[in-house]
This record gives structure tokens, sequence and C-alpha cells, in this order.
């Protein structure tokens, strides 16, 4: 029994025992994570403090040396006004004695480079030609600006240098590969315009006696209010300098606390995973099938020590269940060897395509009897037109026997067992027929007696809330148990299941035969009148083509008539007649048009139209029938425009289908648009591969509830203007020309603000690629 039960658990040594993913890998790595994000985080704060700081500094540092500068009263005076170079001179060497400054330079009002310095040079590109090394400053144009704006503040320009442009010391040769290693030098311009103390009078500087005596003259008047510029360039080189420093400090600092927190980690995630590693080593022989209990020793009283204990009393557990499983073993296997009986014969029902009955039950009860160990068993069949049952199939009887049980008519009568199972669909089991035999059919309980069954155990068939017979089985001299009512009962459900398809498959066959019978009868009777439908779609045909003719002869007679007496013909009319004329003309255009949708619409119908393709521009054509119509807008006060576009693609259409369609949509915009409205016509790109032409009206618009509807012949959708209303067919008529060229029409309508009629049509290029 032991060996059994090891092969059926899984080998713990199959299972990875890496100690490099354990516990202590884990945590330690995550405490990592933790530690570098944290450190790593401050760190960068820190620096980027500093940094900005540094920053901070150069730009108060410039700012404080170009404001002292301009307003030195001499500065300006003998060094800008006067143009002395021995001044200027002295200021920016003053000025290039500190570290920062990289250049300076003082110009005049006029633009004029009074003196300037630099720290730096422009290196040649390839390295070799010290003759094209020149001194470097930035683009004048900022002094150039700031000579013509007066500012009182200085203008600050910040500029990063990218390696191509480097800026190299003119004292240290070997600086020029810093700005590479701590990153690109930055450039802070600061410029400040020298402004005169009044500019409400003219400016004359006051001169001592010896200075006047130099220029020889008086000095000119001064009349802008800025006498010269001073730009001074400082570097952030020596700041990144510093900023390194601190950089490599801090990581040093930051790697030791790094070093000294993981370190820390893996001592204390030691003296935890330790004793788990010893109790997962005892956990996997215990596993492996080790019956002495396995107890181990604990060095704390922490919760470790507590898991220790309780691992003791864990296997101490496992060891006395085990011994009661052992015992209890037989029992399950068993059990489950019924089970898997059971199982695999309501597979093989399930599975069984069979809906002939008699090859059912033939195939059913000898597989139930094989599988479950019964003797005997027999299925009877339950008649509820005449209250009874009848043996349908019983097997492990003699020849004899099963004839004559097949013969026997079952009464259900009250009190009976046959009412118990059919009527109230209890199980029955009985372990000794003689008693029940009052509750039994004498004939059926003479066979019993005469084929030896002392005990039996039936079960009702029961699908879909309807019996449909009882399953009876008997084990022969075995007296029948709870455990044979409860697999009866397991696969009661399944046999039912299969009995009722059967029937079900035999009632569907004898009404599939009455109904093939019925099918051939009406395709008949539909044939014959299909075959008239044809001649009354001929003669309707027909009809609407004689009527059209017949009708457009007076209907022309009538037109010409009302225009010339409303042309003067016959003489002067009165306004009553002038009316009455011109209604009379109306309605003869709008008979015209309905006749003419009614010849369209018969010809759609009876697929006559065939298309000419081409390839055309949509644009174009609606330009054309907006041309035609717009003497009809006009006469309604209607704006009738068409969109520009450009560069429309072509698409593949029959042209005078295309003019069909837009003349109906444009036309209805005009007739049901008010006066003063406007029609408007769109085309575009959309979506891909079609050509999307819209048309706009700002008409009284189509109910929500009606808009399916509008595209269907004869539809009678209510309109605020009924008088522009015709036989409804031009829509219909548009939606099958549109499809015709395998595009879409759709509408889009809010009553009392107008409506937008959509249609689109493939591009000739796709149409090209299809065929």
């Amino acid at each position: 029994m032991r060996n059994t039960t090891l092969q059926e658990r899984p080998n713990p040594e199959s299972r990875p025992t890496s100690q490099f993913f354990g516990l202590r890998m884990k945590f330690v790595v995550l405490f990592s994570l933790i530690l570098i994000m944290t450190c790593s985080s401050l760190s960068w704060y820190f620096i980027e403090t500093r940094r900005q700081a540094m920053t901070d500094n150069l730009q108060e540092l410039g700012t404080i040396l170009l404001t002292n500068t301009v307003r030195n009263e001499h500065f300006r005076v003998a060094g800008v006004v006067l143009e002395d170079r021995v001044t200027l001179e002295q200021f920016i060497q003053s000025l290039m004695t500190i570290d920062h400054v990289v250049y300076v330079v003082i110009a005049a009002s006029d633009g004029r480079i009074l003196d300037q310095q630099s720290k730096r040079i422009r290196r040649s590109p390839n390295g070799f030609s010290p003759a094209m090394e020149q001194p470097r400053y930035l683009n004048d144009r900022i002094s150039q600006s700031l000579l013509q704006a007066p500012l009182t503040t200085p203008l600050i320009t910040r500029v990063v240098l990218s390696p191509d442009e480097t800026l190299v010391a003119q004292d240290e040769s070997s600086d020029w590969l810093l700005p590479f290693l701590i990153g690109k030098e930055t450039l802070f311009d600061f410029a400040m315009p020298i402004l005169r103390e009044s500019q409400a009078a003219p400016f004359r500087p006051q001169l001592s006696i010896e200075l006047e005596e130099k220029t020889g003259s008086a000095l000119p008047i001064h009349t802008s209010p800025v006498v010269g510029l001073v730009r001074i360039g400082i570097t952030d080189l020596q700041a990144k300098e510093a900023l390194l420093v601190i950089v490599r400090n801090v990581s040093i600092l930051t790697f030791l606390i790094i070093a000294g927190g993981i370190f820390g980690a893996h001592l204390l995630t030691s003296r935890i995973t330790t004793p788990l590693r010893s109790l997962a080593n005892s956990a996997r022989q215990l596993a492996q099938g080790n019956d002495a209990p396995i107890r181990l020793m604990t060095s704390t009283n922490d919760e470790v020590g507590e898991l220790t204990h309780v691992f003791n009393d864990m296997t101490r557990s496992l060891y006395e269940r085990n011994q009661a499983i052992t015992k209890n073993l037989e029992t399950i296997q068993r059990q489950i060897r019924q089970l898997t009986t059971v199982h695999q014969a309501s597979s093989a029902i399930a599975s069984a395509n069979m809906l002939d009955m008699n090859q059912l039950l033939d195939t059913l009860l000898p597989l139930l009897v094989d599988n479950l160990g019964f003797s005997r068993m027999a299925f009877l069949l339950r008649h509820p037109d005449r209250n009874g049952a009848s043996i349908a199939r019983i097997i492990g009887v003699p020849k004899e026997i099963e004839q004559t049980a097949r013969r026997l008519d079952i009464p259900i009568v009250a009190g009976s067992i046959s009412e118990e199972l059919l009527i109230h669909g209890k199980p029955v089991l009985i372990h000794d027929i003689e008693t029940i035999a009052h509750r039994l059919y004498p004939p059926v309980l003479e066979l019993m007696h005469y084929s030896g069954l002392q005990s039996i155990v039936a079960v009702p068939l029961q699908s879909r809330a309807m019996i449909l017979g009882y399953l009876a089985a008997d084990r022969g001299a075995k007296k029948c148990t709870e455990d044979d009512l409860h697999i009866l009962l397991t696969i009661a459900g399944h046999v039912a299941a299969a009995i009722d398809n059967a029937k079900a498959y035999s009632d569907l066959e004898e009404l599939t035969q009455h109904l093939e019978e019925r099918i051939e009868q009406r395709t008949d009777e539909l044939s014959r009148a299909n075959t008239q439908l044809q001649e009354h779609d001929r003669h309707r045909s027909t009809f609407l083509s004689v009527v059209s003719h017949e009708l457009r002869t007076p209907m022309t007679a009538i037109r010409s008539f009302a225009e010339n007496m409303l042309d003067g013909v016959t003489g002067p009319l009165t306004e009553l007649q002038h009316t009455y004329l011109t209604r009379i003309q109306h309605n003869v255009a709008r008979l015209g048009r309905i006749i003419v949708q009614l010849l369209d619409w018969s010809r759609l119908d009876t697929k006559k139209v065939e298309l000419r393709l081409e390839k055309v521009c949509v644009h174009q054509i609606a330009t054309i029938v907006a041309d035609s119509l717009q003497m009809v807008a006009s006469e309604k006060n209607i704006s009738l425009s068409i969109t520009p576009v450009e560069s429309l693609p072509p698409v593949q259409g029959d042209r005078d289908k295309l003019e069909q369609i837009l003349m109906n949509l444009i036309g209805n915009g005009i007739k049901f648009t008010p006066s003063g409205g406007h029609v408007t016509v769109e085309c575009c790109v959309s979506p891909p591969g079609f050509v999307q032409t819209c048309i706009v009206d700002s008409g009284c618009g189509i109910e929500l509830s009606h808009l399916p509807n509008i595209f269907e012949e004869f539809s009678r959708v209510p309109s605020a203007m009924p008088t522009s209303q015709g036989a409804q067919l031009g829509l219909c008529i548009t939606k099958t020309l549109v499809t015709m060229h395998r595009g879409q029409i759709w509408a889009e309508s809010q009553p009392a603000v107008g409506s937008r009629f959509y249609f689109t049509l493939p591009l000739a290029e796709s149409q090209d690629e299809q065929s």
C-alpha cells in the first residue's frame, strides 16, 4: 500500500532547489533595489541642488559685474564717451582677472567695438592650423538690438556649446578636454546698454581743462539715450569642475552606504533562511515517505522557533493520519473503481450517436450490465395515453422469459411500485421482493419468481420534467445495496436523455416526411403563383409605358397652352387667371416628373438598366447640375453653391446616371428649402478609396423616426412642405443607382434646421484593382 501511495506523489527531487533564487536572495535583491533607489534619489537631489545654486551664483556674479561697470561714472565718461583706450583697458583687465569671465566687449553707440578681450579662441576644425585660431565672441546681433532698446537691466543670454564649437582656453592648452568629461560648456552672455544721465536734455560731460585741451574743440551733443554697450561672457566650466568633485565624493559615499546595507541585509536574512532551509529539508524527507516523525531542534524563541514547534506537531499529526488513511485506502480505491465504471458508461451513452430506439436499447443495456456488474437489467417504457407501461427490453434472462415479458402490459394503479416510479418519480430499493409482493403486478411477480429474483433496484428515467420509464436491475443471489441505487441514479439522467433524443428523432422523422409532402404541394402552388406574378409584372411594365406615353401628349398640350396664355398670346390676364395658370403649369411639371420617376423605377425594378462606366469627375458633374438648377434656385431666392476642391481623383461611373443622382438630391434640397435658404454641394475623399459627396440644405428637415424609410419606394414620409412632395420615388431611384455603382447613400437631418445627404462612389483606381 505504501508503494502505491509513494508512486502517486510528485517527486520532490524534480523540483528546482537552486539556492541562488531562494528567499534570502529575493530579500537581499529587494532591499538592495530600495536602498539603491533611495540613495540615488537623494544623491541626485543634492547634486541637482548644488548645480542650480552654482548656476544662480554665476548669473548673480555676471549681473553685479555688468551693473557696476555700466554705472561707473569714470568708465562711462572717460572710457565710452571719450573713447579713452587706457581707461577701457584698465576696466577690461580688472574684469578679465575674474576666473569665470571669458570675454568682455565694449561697443560705442554706433555699434563700433571700442575694446574687447577674450580668454578663449575658436580652434580650427582640423586642429593643425594655428593661423586659423581666432578669439571667440558670441553673435553681435544682441549688441545691435540693445543699442536700439535702452534697457536698464542686464539682458542674459544662455548658450550651450556643441562639441564642434568648443572654446579653447588661451592660457591652459589642456583644458579643452574638460567639456567632454563633464558635459557641454554653457556660456552666459550678460549685455546692457550704457545710458546717459538725463534723457531730458542733451548730454555734455564735465571734463577737466586738460581733457578739453586734448580734444581741441567742444564735444558734440548726443541726442540718443544709449552712449555705448558692455557685454560680459561668463562660463560655467569652473563650476562644473567643482560639481564633478562633489559628484565623485557623493558617488563614493553612496556606494559605501549601499554596500553596507546589502551586507547587513545578507546577515539578517541568513538568520531567517537557515532554519527555514532545515524545515524544507525535513519536509522533503517527509514527502519522500519517511514514516518516522522528524523532530527539529529550536535555537530561538522568535517566529522561526514557533514555526519549528508547529512543524514538529504537524509531522506527528501527519504520521497518525497516515495510519488512518492506510486503513481506508481499500474502500476508497473500490469506490474509485465504481465511479470510473460509471463515468465510462456515461461517456459511452453521451457519445453514442444513436437515434433509433431499438438500436439504442440493444447497445445501452449490455453496456450497463458489463460495466456495472448487474446480472439482469430491464427497461420499462411508459405509455401515458393508456396509463400503463411495457417492458421494452430485458437482458440476462432466457429467451422464453424475454418474449413473455415483452408481451406484458403493466397498468399503473394506486399504491403499486409502478406508480411510485412512473408517477411520483421516486427510486426504489427492494432487499426482498416478498415484502412488497402485494404492490407488484401479478404476472410480473410470477416472472420474478420464475427467474429467481430476490432483490431489485429501480430508478425512474426523467428528461425535461417528463418521466419516460424506469430502469430495473438485480445482482442475482446478492442483495442490492445503496451503492447500486446511487450508481443507477447517477447514470439515469444520461440514459433518459439518450432515450428522449431517440423518441424525438422518431417524431421528427415522421414530421419531416409529412412536411416534405406539404412542401412539395406548396412548391407547385408557388410555381403557379410565380408564373402569374411574372405575367402581372409584364402587364404592369406595359401599362406604365403606355400610360406615360398617353399622358405625355395631353400634358404637353396643356403645358403649351398654359405657357402661351401666361406669355399674353390670348390677351391680357387678370391676377386670378395668372395665379390659376401658374398652378396649372407647376402641377403639369410635377406630374411630368412623377411619370419620369415611375418609368425609371419600372426599368430599375425589372433590371433593364445598364451602366456605361467611364472615368468621370464627380465635382465637375455636380457643377454642371448646379448650373442647370441655378435658375430654379434663383426663382425661390435660394443660394446654390459648390464648395471648391483641389485634385479630386476620378471615379468609375455612368455620367448620365450620376447627373440623375445629383439632379434628384440637389433638386430635393431646392424643393424642400424655403425662400432665403441655401443648398451646398461638398466633395472630398473619405473614407479612403471612395469619393464622398454631401448635399447640405437649410430646409424643413425630416423627423428622426422617418429617416430609415426615406429611401423606400412610395414611402409616405410626412413633410413640413407637402406641396413639394411627389410620388416619393426619387430617393428610391437614387439609392438604386448609387448601389449599382458599388457605393452607399445615407442621410442626416434635424427638423427645422436642414438635412445632409451623403453618397460615396469608389475611386477608378480601386475599381481597376478589383477587376
